[in-house]
């Protein structure tokens, strides 16, 4: 492709990216809305919330290998038109039934937004893919910061529904916005047997998760988006069920999540290349352990409020802040022919890691801290774990390099 990116088409991508915040954090203050406008358990009214991520982490996968074969442009407008119809059912739904219908639509159109945008990235921007990601991921913190403070205001004024039209309408910007400035970054490749492509899709797959790396790059962010996930979809259960604050002041206090991203994101738009990618990993992992570590011996000693609900999310989300682009460059660098199945899988393992975790937390949920503490615990020793082991086998490929 012969097109130069300009600023309104790098404008446009941190736009498209909107569209995952717009279908998790919008949510998130929604939980317990839910729950107390429908009389639901717990554990289901979680489900409302994970059911998406999980439908949103399959979806990840079909867009990236569809995008490799058919174009990223084409694949890109149609998950962002399910998007808009997803939020609009969700927006009129008078049952859980239609309700949940209405979130696995919206979930799978809202599947396209970052895995595309880090293809379309890797097509375009190249050899500055680690800076054009980080500079992507700043943007994209600005949907935490709006969405869940929105959503805490439309709850307390309109109810909850509300929350669904104001991502139908943004949506629909973001949506034009892509129609208007993004080109073909990828060529379609000739149309295949549906039975041919299958299976070329499933050695695609084998492929990548043969090389070590690649998995650890790509389960370490997961793990890394379930630390995150975890302690904010408990803090909005916590801050309203325990502590019997609005809807409106979580919104306020979900912003360390957010500016703790940008605060990571800043200073690897500094650091760029000049730290090897095994290493940036290998500290936000280090940085998630101690983070979950200390929250659970604070919250377990008795001392539970919204400061110690929240501060642990400002260390979590700078934790994603300085991994996550790493991370992502490192996963995609494995295997640049098939940029788009790796990235699908990138942001299929951050939304089914996020999404199981979540989950865990709500089938434990006791209305204490102790489960938010088991749950972060275990997430940060698995964290820790995948994200050291690049870093180790890097040092390994060096000893025997030396020694040879």
């Amino acid at each position: 492709m012969t097109a130069v990116p300009g600023p309104l088409f790098a404008l446009a991508l941190a736009s498209i990216s909107f569209i995952g915040p717009l279908a998790i954090h919008l949510f998130i203050p929604v939980i317990p809305a839910v729950r107390a406008a429908l009389g639901l358990s717990e554990a289901f009214a979680q489900l409302t919330f994970s059911i998406a991520l999980f439908v949103m982490a399959f979806a990840t996968l079909v867009y990236g290998s569809l995008s490799d074969r058919y174009g990223r442009r084409p694949v890109l407008l149609s998950g962002l038109i399910l998007f808009l119809v997803g939020s609009g059912i969700s927006a009129f739904a008078d049952s859980v039934t239609t309700l949940v219908l209405g979130r696995l639509i919206q979930a799978i159109g809202a599947g396209c937004g970052v895995t595309l945008v880090r293809a379309i990235a890797q097509d375009v921007y190249g050899r500055n893919l680690v800076k054009a990601i980080a500079y992507l991921t700043m943007a994209y913190t600005i949907g935490p910061m709006v969405a869940p403070i929105a959503g805490g205001i439309l709850i307390d004024a309109f109810g909850w529904r509300s929350v669904f039209l104001f991502a139908f309408g943004a949506g629909g910007l973001i949506a034009l916005t892509a129609y208007l400035a993004v080109y073909e970054s990828k060529p379609p490749s000739k149309a295949r047997p549906l039975s041919r492509a299958g299976g070329s899709v499933l050695r695609d797959y084998v492929t990548l998760f043969r090389n070590p790396t690649f998995a650890c790059f790509v389960l370490q962010s997961g793990l890394c988006s379930a630390s995150f996930l975890v302690t904010a979809t408990a803090a909005s259960s916590l801050m309203k069920e325990m502590l019997h604050r609005p809807s409106s002041e979580f919104g306020l206090y979900f912003l360390l999540f957010p500016f703790g991203f940008l605060a990571g994101n800043f200073v690897t738009s500094r650091i760029g290349t000049r730290v090897a990618n095994e290493t940036m990993v290998l500290a936000g992992s280090v940085v998630v352990l101690l983070t979950v570590v200390s929250q659970a011996g604070v919250q377990l000693s008795g001392i539970v409020t919204p400061l110690t609900l929240f501060t642990p999310g400002f260390f979590l989300s700078f934790s994603q802040g300085i991994t996550l682009p790493y991370a992502q460059a490192g996963a995609l660098e494995t295997a640049p022919k098939l940029a788009g199945t790796a990235a699908g899988i990138g942001v299929f393992m951050q939304n089914f890691a996020g999404a199981t975790f979540a989950q865990l937390y709500g089938l434990l949920a006791d209305g204490t801290v102790v489960p938010l503490a088991e749950v972060t615990t275990l997430v940060g020793l698995l964290c820790f774990s995948v994200g050291a082991t690049p870093f180790y086998m890097a040092r390994r490929r060096r000893w025997a390099a030396e020694g040879g």
